[in-house]
């Protein structure tokens, strides 16, 4: 396989909400290209980028796949010689699997964001341009699905143009709609490119049908316009000659995309092939090369800390990875995606992993198209590439020359929001669980997986129902661990709304030495969020220092526990104030357990209560819908933050209780005809209302005659 240079490489986020068509996209790139023997299609699993059982099977994209194609972009300049290799990431669409895109779009220089010509932008759409303004990413948009009942390129523009601005300019029109959509108008070379549907996506050039000419004339003079708006030298340019030559008017556009100041749109239907070509060229034109968006910043320290740096994306720059994806792979062991954020990487190198102190032994370096690995001998700088079998290295991670130490920040990925209660079917199940768990963990940083220690359940955490439906599936078909499901828990915690100064004391007599700890503290809540504040007031050496940790831990271990129904106990400070010890009988365990028995005690004082997940709700929906919508959303003790027209749609934006969102999924589709789209992620924890907070702490606290008194506190009484 050929190597590239930076100038060479093109890293292209295929991105948009589910069903707008990115993985069949891609696929008809790649045949395009020459890169595959035939078009694949979703709809009988043939593409490469969706490639897992699951997604198959489902199909929709789950995780991100990625593939490269080699094109010759027509009339290609010299920023561009010879063949340039572009790189596509095939993200999910899905709000479930999104912090896939998120996580994965690092490691991109530019966008493609898809939409459906006939619903016009959507949840996700909004979702992944943020993503892509988050890295400062350039971008375009493609209204795909043109040969579709109903697509309308005039209607999806206006969708698109209310959301994110009159700088999403068209550069093509198409040229027919549904059945017999057939090309499009290229609108700064001002020629037709007329396609054979199913071919090989490369096009004949012809002059622009008559019926379309003058609106080819207008939309191209709005594009010269908006091109020259932004550069003083093609506006003096514009107003001397009244429109620009196409060669300035190119370079006009590529400027204006690296700037973000234009966001183009174009045309296509992936399904039928048309239009391929031209959006090849697109992106070897218009989209710049890793080094043309400028230098990449770092950190001295991990975590977002210490001072920042900045390093050109350039092979003379000392060498430095990023590790933006982990497969874990029940044959190849764990492969780790990265990009090459400088420097040049050798097969056969040893690198440094600044995260992990390590050093890593990059031996069959590979690029991949979708599951098949190619091997390689080198990447150069803005390449991305895959190793199997490192030995520490996971997701996140910064690699590179041990003389040029430096740390590239992951993704921020929110919380889960939802957990479920997992039951391994045989003893052989729960045996194997840990291994096969550990590994799915290390590709998904969405997941959360732990065991309760009251219930001793284990307890798996994703980011809506189907994530974790899709995680149990692969669990049983990679690693043969079967496991059932159990309905969802919401993460419920408790905190307290009042003050409270209480005493703990330990003291047990034995034969020999005993155990004595005596503690007294304060507590006092802190605002949401706040978690856990420890305090050490103690002065006169009434507990020694030596032991002061052990009432913080006690403490600690008895909030986790919880008081009212067994969630954890947060936003709270306890003080330790005072305390007695014993020179012979005192010890840690002694004072562990009076801190436990202190924040017991204090905790009846405090007015208990228990919190509930609020989530932040974005619906999507045909303006039809809205008033139904509103209407369910505030039976689920739901609160309207606001909802906007978008062209034909509506969105709604609300905060719910996370336990009244559980099912509505299914409500939604079934109240909207399958038409509507929701995205949900944590937005804060808020008080249950009392006679639904006695409600859960019945369910959950173990006896019943403790039930009536807790649930008394939590409300006050």
């Amino acid at each position: 396989m050929k190597t590239y240079n930076t100038e060479q490489i093109r890293n292209v986020g295929i991105v948009g909400h589910g069903d707008t068509g990115k993985t069949q996209l891609v696929s008809s790139l790649l045949f395009t290209a020459g890169m595959t023997p035939r078009l694949g299609k979703v709809a009988d699993g043939s593409t490469v980028t969706d490639w897992d059982e699951e997604e198959i099977a489902r199909k929709i994209s789950i995780q991100t796949g990625v593939a490269y194609a080699e094109w010759q972009a027509a009339g290609a300049s010299g920023s561009a010689p010879d063949k340039t290799k572009i790189n596509f990431l095939d993200t999910p669409g899905y709000s479930t699997f999104i912090n896939d895109t998120k996580a994965s779009l690092i490691a991109a220089d530019a966008a493609f964001i898809l939409v459906d010509a006939s619903a016009g932008c959507q949840v996700v759409t909004e979702k992944v341009w943020d993503f892509a303004t988050e890295y400062e990413l350039p971008r375009a948009f493609i209204i795909n699905w043109m040969d579709r009942e109903l697509a309308s390129f005039d209607r999806a523009l206006e969708s698109i143009q209310q959301v994110f601005g009159r700088g999403a300019v068209p550069v093509q029109l198409p040229i027919g709609a549904e059945k017999n959509f057939k090309g499009v108008v290229d609108l700064v070379a001002m020629k037709a490119l007329i396609y054979t549907p199913d071919a090989d996506g490369k096009a004949k050039i012809e002059e622009i049908p008559a019926d379309l000419a003058d609106a080819a004339k207008a939309a191209h003079e709005a594009l010269v316009e908006m091109v020259a708006e932004g550069d003083d030298e093609l506006m003096q340019e514009f107003f001397d000659k009244g429109t620009l030559p196409v060669e300035d008017l190119k370079k006009g556009l590529h400027a204006a995309v690296l700037e973000k100041r234009i966001f183009p749109v174009l045309a296509s239907s992936a399904l039928h092939n048309i239009g391929s070509d031209a959006i090849l060229n697109f992106i070897v034109d218009e989209f710049p090369s890793p080094a043309a968006r400028g230098k990449a910043a770092a950190y001295k320290e991990p975590q977002r800390k210490g001072e920042t740096i900045e390093r050109a994306v350039d092979d003379k720059e000392p060498l430095s990875l990023f590790v933006f994806k982990t497969l874990a792979d029940p044959f190849a062991g764990r492969i780790s995606y990265f990009k090459v954020m400088s420097g040049v990487l050798k097969n056969d190198a040893n690198v440094s992993n600044f995260n992990r102190n390590g050093v890593e032994r990059f031996q069959h370096l590979e690029i991949r198209q979708g599951k098949t690995a190619a091997a390689i001998p080198e990447l150069h700088a803005g390449d991305i590439g895959t190793i199997a079998k490192l030995k520490d290295t996971t997701t996140g991670d910064t690699l590179g020359d041990k003389a040029a130490t430096s740390f590239y920040p992951p993704a921020r990925i929110p919380e889960p929001s939802i957990t479920f209660a997992i039951e391994p079917k045989t003893r052989a199940d729960e045996d194997r669980i840990g291994v096969a768990i550990h590994r799915i963990l290390e590709e998904d940083p969405a997941l959360r997986f732990s065991r309760d220690p009251q219930t001793k359940e284990f307890l798996l955490a994703g980011a809506g129902q189907q994530h974790v439906e899709v995680v149990v599936a692969k669990l049983r078909k990679r690693y043969h661990v079967e496991l059932t499901l159990k309905p969802p828990k919401v993460p419920y915690r408790e905190t307290i709304r009042g003050k409270a100064d209480a005493e703990g004391k330990h003291k047990k007599q034995t034969g020999g030495h005993g155990q004595f700890g005596l503690c007294r503290i304060k507590m006092e809540p802190l605002p949401r969020g706040a978690g856990f504040e420890f305090v050490d007031d103690i002065f006169g050496g009434a507990i020694p220092k030596n032991w002061i940790p052990s009432v913080e831990k006690g403490i600690v271990d008895a909030a986790e526990r919880g008081y009212l129904a067994g969630f954890p106990v947060v936003d709270f400070r306890a003080s330790l104030y005072d305390g007695k010890y014993h020179d012979v009988d005192s010890s840690d365990i002694a004072f562990k357990i009076a801190g436990a028995l202190a924040f017991k005690e204090a905790m009846k004082q405090a007015k208990p209560a228990l919190l509930e997940p609020i989530m932040k709700v974005e619906v999507y929906a045909p303006d039809q819908y809205s008033g139904d919508i509103m209407g369910n959303i505030s039976s689920r003790r739901g609160r309207i933050s606001g909802s906007e027209a978008r062209g034909h749609n509506v969105v709604v934006r609300a905060q719910v209780p996370l336990a009244e969102m559980l099912s509505y999924a299914n409500d939604l589709t079934s109240m909207t005809q399958g038409r509507a789209g929701y995205s949900m992620e944590f937005s804060h924890y808020d008080f249950v209302p009392a006679e639904l907070a006695e409600k859960v702490i019945a369910a959950h606290k173990p006896h019943a005659a403790e039930e009536e008194e807790s649930a008394s506190a939590a409300n006050g009484h």
